[in-house]
């Protein structure tokens, strides 16, 4: 589990990487169709990316991993709402589903429940 785990955990922090640094322009955009402000979209932003990088160092210290992975969960989830509240088409869940998964399932790992 501790491998899959770790390719979890390097899935979730590469994605929210290239998303936030790369993409940065369709975060803009989306945050404009959601109706959130520039302030709360850089705070989401700031905080994606400190956890990401969490999530990578707890390949080395695991310790660090389970609240992070929580964190980043509810981030996730929030991205959820804010699809379902503006009637985006299916397709739009997907990325932030599958994350919000593997988050889960990184949280479960490392508190001991999976």
């Amino acid at each position: 589990m501790q491998t899959l785990s770790i390719s979890a955990q390097l899935i979730v922090a590469l994605s929210v990487a290239y998303v936030w640094i790369f993409r940065y322009d369709n975060i803009v955009s989306e945050f404009k169709q959601y109706g959130i402000s520039d302030l709360l979209r850089n705070i989401v932003g700031a905080s994606k990316i400190a956890l990401a990088t969490l999530l990578i160092v707890g390949i080395w210290y695991p310790a660090l991993t389970l609240v992070p992975a929580l964190l980043m969960a509810g981030l996730m989830l929030c991205a959820q709402v804010a699809h379902i509240r503006v009637k985006n088409q299916f397709i739009k869940f997907v990325p932030s589903a599958l994350l919000l998964i593997l988050s889960l399932f990184i949280a479960g790992v490392h508190s001991g429940l999976i």
